[in-house]
């Protein structure tokens, strides 16, 4: 069925695979698409290879990532109190899976690859989806994939480093080389990309299953002097605020299967499904290894360590302790691939719409992955990496990020207002969307009352992207000259990496 947007356009919201804005038949040097579908005469058709397995992974492998291994000394750090942070990592799993599940409801109505961007898109038009992709150009995903990359380094450099710390630019080259060779193995192949996604996830879960296990048999043994004083701790707003900041980063990435729901097979089942199955079990096993960590290690050792897994291993494993670091590095690595697959189709569906420059749109003929995003992803990354400090990087974007999902959320709201009779094969119950904005918007609040300066930024970075969207997106009548940069451009890439304009899928799955 089709819906009428404010803009005049009739779409249909079962399956978004046409651009809102129906560029098709339309032919124009304006938008950021810049060159005209003349210029354009090989398209091809994406088609959906991800399975259900594949969509576990790529959430169970996103978050866990780095998050794990340095938000509890985060946490701990901002709360001061073992039994808090524990019913901190529980609230925030149980808030993640909240919003998993508004975002299935989202994901199963606008089925295309995009996420946030797509939803944005659809529920408030052109201009609030192309912030939405303004931030994660500039914010959002590159630091994410930094904070991963660097975490990766600090955890391979930690065996060649055991009496010291690792130099800051040992950290920095290895993070580089870990962004770089994942940037490599994703331009080759989708089907290698998620090998690389399955098996790495398959060993963070063995690795985090060995730490459980080994917490599990030290309490058993009777050493539970950290839990003594266990509520002893900070309970102000800020710190608070803070604490569920880091909480939070280790479970970000629950929403990272929306972003390629175009690529997944039977969507409006394995979406759900994929879920249900991920985020109970990321949830469970976080706060076990939250309880294990402090079983082991106690408050001022964690407190002093960035890598609390080598800490842990060191105590717990003895001439074994070496395989910590080794798993911890083969997880991040795997998270790292996790953001780099997602946010480079994020950049190909605003190329879509018009809203980035074409090459963004560009995916190789053959092996059909989106090269020219996925080498601009990884040179943000490594700009980001001029920047080392990981805890001001978590709270830096973190307040940007969680104001754009909440006004995802609001969105999936506002179409059951405006288009209550588009098909929704999951529709939550009203009171789950309603808390999350709630906690998030609170959440982000908290912090800044005492030190706004990382909200202001992110709003005003936000708010740089309104002129720029008039003038290099509304703006239709550009210069010549400017479209002949863009075309070039677009050449340029499609000579270089055999690549040419993808068209979406093109199947309705209306069941």
């Amino acid at each position: 069925m089709g819906e009428k947007y404010s803009n005049g356009v009739t779409t249909s919201l079962v399956d978004l695979s046409r651009s809102v804005a129906d560029k098709k038949n339309v032919k124009s040097t304006g938008g950021a698409g810049l060159e005209s579908e003349d210029d354009i005469d090989e398209k091809i058709v994406l088609k959906r290879k991800l399975t259900l397995i594949n969509g576990v992974a790529i959430i169970v492998g996103t978050i866990i990532g780095s998050g794990i291994f340095i938000a509890p000394t985060g946490v701990l750090i901002y709360a001061e109190s073992v039994g808090t942070s524990l019913l901190i990592w529980a609230a925030c799993g149980i808030l993640s899976t909240i919003g998993a599940l508004c975002y299935a409801e989202l994901g199963t109505s606008i089925t295309r690859s995009g996420g946030d961007y797509a939803y944005l898109l659809v529920a408030f038009g052109p201009l609030v989806g192309f912030l939405r992709l303004w931030i994660a150009l500039l914010i959002i995903r590159p630091t994410t994939q930094t904070i991963v990359a660097l975490t990766f380094a600090e955890y391979a450099a930690k065996p060649f480093f055991e009496d010291c710390t690792p130099p800051e630019s040992v950290i920095k080259i290895l993070a580089a080389v870990c962004l770089c060779l994942l940037t490599a193995v994703n331009c080759l192949s989708v089907k290698w990309s998620m090998k690389v996604q399955d098996v790495f996830t398959a060993g963070k879960l063995l690795a985090l299953v060995m730490i459980i296990l080994a917490g599990i048999y030290y309490m058993c043994t009777g050493k539970l002097e950290n839990f003594d004083n266990l509520w002893e701790g900070n309970y102000s707003i800020e710190a608070i605020g803070y604490a569920f900041y880091n909480g939070l980063f280790a479970f970000g990435g629950w929403n990272y299967l929306n972003f390629v729901v175009g690529e997944l097979q039977d969507p409006y089942k394995n979406l759900p499904r994929a879920i249900w199955i991920a985020m109970p079990l990321v949830t469970g096993i976080y706060v076990l290894v939250n309880l294990a960590y402090f079983a082991v290690v106690s408050k001022t050792e964690m407190l002093s360590s960035l890598a609390v897994a080598v800490t842990f291993g060191n105590r717990v494993f003895g001439p074994l302790a070496f395989l910590v670091p080794i798993f911890v590095a083969l997880s991040t690595f795997g998270g790292v691939n996790g953001i780099l697959f997602t946010s480079a189709r994020l950049f190909a569906t605003g190329a879509q719409e018009g809203h980035l420059p074409k090459f963004f749109q560009l995916f190789h003929v053959k092996q059909q992955t989106p090269i020219p995003s996925l080498i601009f992803s990884c040179i943000m990354s490594l700009l980001m990496l001029l920047t080392a400090n990981v805890y001001e990087l978590i709270n830096y974007f973190s307040s940007v990020l969680w104001l754009s999902v909440v006004a995802s959320i609001a969105g999936m709201l506002w179409l059951r207002k405006t288009m209550p009779n588009i098909p929704r094969p999951i529709k939550v119950n009203l009171a789950l969307p309603i808390i999350f904005i709630i906690c998030c918007i609170i959440l982000v609040l908290m912090p800044s009352f005492y030190n706004p300066t990382n909200l202001l930024v992110g709003i005003g970075i936000t708010l740089a992207g309104i002129p720029f969207y008039y003038v290099c997106i509304a703006w239709k009548d550009k210069p010549q000259c400017y479209g002949r940069l863009s075309g070039g451009m677009v050449n340029f890439c499609r000579a270089m990496f055999n690549t040419t304009i993808i068209e979406g899928n093109e199947e309705v799955q209306n069941k």
